[in-house]
């Protein structure tokens, strides 16, 4: 058994990239869905590094609380609001972005230039999305009483968001193990 882990490190990160592969399209796919889509404006809206995306007459962190619906929860008005708000563009274009850099991390299997660019994607994407522990006050349990409330008690939109440190690694080991295929081409071509 030993053996046969020492020596199968190449296929299991071929089993990586299509794990990221796998959680990418699905959670891009969803962005095409409006319960997904109004379910990141929290995140979007707290953001520094999205929230220039939404329309500023509509979207600030106050108004989005007013126009939230639970998952599967269809109301007219908060609909509109997220189409003013821009919130379904957006999604759709993140949405597209992430299916974007999950098939480039497969493409990474048979091309080592692209298995770099999509780990340092994954790597990056990841840093964002963990930025969201500091700029959305979501993320943490809210004082409603109890005595765990604050850091460090993650909500459920919190426990979402620290999963990204796994991608963050695997971004890294995407990147690493592509750099070194490109070393060994290069190796073999200066020979």
């Amino acid at each position: 058994m030993i053996e046969f882990l020492a020596h199968s490190q190449k296929n299991f990160i071929h089993i990586l990239r299509i794990s990221v592969f796998i959680v990418m399209a699905w959670i891009g796919g969803l962005k095409a869905f409006h319960y997904e889509a109004e379910g990141i404006i929290p995140f979007v809206a707290n953001s520094p590094f999205m929230s220039f995306f939404l329309n500023k007459k509509v979207s600030d962190t106050d108004n989005y609380e007013l126009h939230k619906s639970k998952e599967g929860e269809v109301i007219p008005d908060h609909i509109k609001w997220h189409e003013v708000n821009g919130t379904y563009t957006f999604s759709y274009v993140l949405g597209s972005l992430i299916l974007g850099i999950g098939i480039l991390v497969v493409f990474g299997v048979f091309f080592p230039k692209i298995g770099l660019l999509s780990g340092i994607l994954t790597a990056g994407m990841s840093i964002i999305t963990l930025s969201f522990l500091i700029t959305t006050p979501e993320v943490w349990v809210p004082d409603l009483g109890g005595p765990d409330h604050g850091f460090p008690y993650l909500s459920g939109a919190g426990r979402l968001v620290i999963k990204d440190i796994i991608m963050f690694a695997a971004g890294l080991v995407i990147a690493s193990d592509s750099a070194k295929s490109l070393l060994k081409q290069s190796s073999k071509l200066t020979i």
